[in-house]
């Protein structure tokens, strides 16, 4: 399918330094109403082709209005939106090539799945469209069931129909609202690490919504995290997990312990004792530690900390630990264990980070 192709090349073949975004985001604006503070504020993002951004918020925070404006359902109070460079804020969602998928699929109940995806093909010839439309549908991995309707199949299949449907559009951008929330948790794994590889596969281009820090860590290639309206930090997984830019964002994505600290060189002292950092400071700094950095070891001594709550998640227990008023907690394997009541020595097994509204 040419459209495919070309984008898999283009995002395979060019260098982030040498291709234009497919979509470029500047100082984009909303508010609802006259008297309230801004909904979105002075977003600013680029997008290159092949890539899976995932915008990640708390409820209230901006992202599905910011991705609502993206698709042409809302219009920016101001900023502008660039698609392959040409300035796309004031066009209708019609013209913009950009598909969505919604929470609730939208599948069309009295059409066949083959009704459905061929729905979106009026660029297609009408001779063509059902070829065509069985090709996406095989895609999805459900070209066999092409007679049947939406009734007839499971919550992830659904949500294939509704991905195929989008993709048979042609669509330069795929936007997902929150499209895994109505799965369980089981299917909604499976589900996401499908769509993950037919968006790898086909080269597209896809931004998600979500407020589930999972999702967003294991299904985009760069995550951004905002709060009240405002993109905080815009990185990979692992740098906005290991590096986060604000208390916000460390706390936002899992468990943290956030300490203070004085910084001299590489080492800080802080209430946990001297903690490794990942540059050289001086002065006092913030810093965020992850429970799974920390390792415990049994202690007789009672100024050690103490362990205040215990739960078992399989693979794991996560501790709450209180020393000298103070609570911390760590997470370590299963095989690991320790009794409530007990007391435990607290080192850490890894650098804290530095976040950056520190001192130094």
């Amino acid at each position: 399918m040419n459209f495919m192709q070309n984008l898999a090349s283009t995002s395979l073949s060019a260098t982030p330094a040498s291709i234009q975004p497919l979509m470029r985001v500047e100082q984009l604006c909303k508010r609802y109403n006259q008297q309230d503070a801004l909904a979105v504020n002075q977003v600013s993002f680029s997008l290159q082709p092949g890539d899976i951004l995932a915008l990640l918020g708390p409820s209230g925070c901006g992202k599905t209005t910011t991705l609502r404006m993206l698709a042409g359902f809302e219009h920016p109070e101001s900023g502008q939106i660039f698609l392959h460079g040409k300035d796309v804020t004031e066009l209708p969602p019609q013209d913009r090539k950009i598909g969505i998928v919604f929470q609730d699929y939208a599948l069309f109940p009295h059409m066949t799945l083959l009704g459905n995806v061929t729905f979106a093909m009026r660029h297609v010839p009408k001779a063509e469209q059902q070829k065509k439309a069985l090709e996406w549908l095989d895609l999805v991995g459900l070209a066999a069931y092409s007679k049947r309707h939406p009734h007839e199949l499971s919550g992830g299949q659904q949500q294939r129909v509704a991905l195929a449907r989008t993709l048979a559009a042609e669509p330069e951008l795929v936007l997902l609202d929150e499209p895994f929330s109505n799965l369980d948790a089981a299917l909604r794994e499976s589900t996401r690490k499908e769509m993950r590889a037919l968006f790898k596969k086909a080269g597209t281009s896809v931004i998600l919504v979500t407020h589930d820090q999972a999702e967003a860590l294991t299904f985009a290639d760069k995550v951004g995290v905002m709060q009240q309206g405002r993109l905080i930090q815009l990185d990979t997984p692992q740098r906005v997990y290991h590096h986060p830019a604000t208390a916000f964002v460390a706390k936002f994505l899992g468990h943290t312990n956030l300490l203070q600290g004085m910084a001299e060189g590489s080492l800080a002292q802080t209430p946990l004792g001297t903690i490794n950092l990942s540059g050289n400071f001086e002065g006092a700094v913030n810093l965020s530690l992850r429970p799974e950095d920390l390792t415990l070891t049994a202690s007789d001594d009672p100024a050690a900390a103490k362990v205040v709550d215990r739960e078992f998640r399989g693979h794991d227990y996560l501790y709450v630990l209180e020393q000298d008023g103070a609570q911390y907690c760590a997470i370590t394997p299963s095989h690991h264990y320790f009794e409530v009541g007990s007391y435990v020595a607290i080192q850490s097994a890894r650098h804290a980070s530095i976040l950056p509204d520190s001192n130094h």
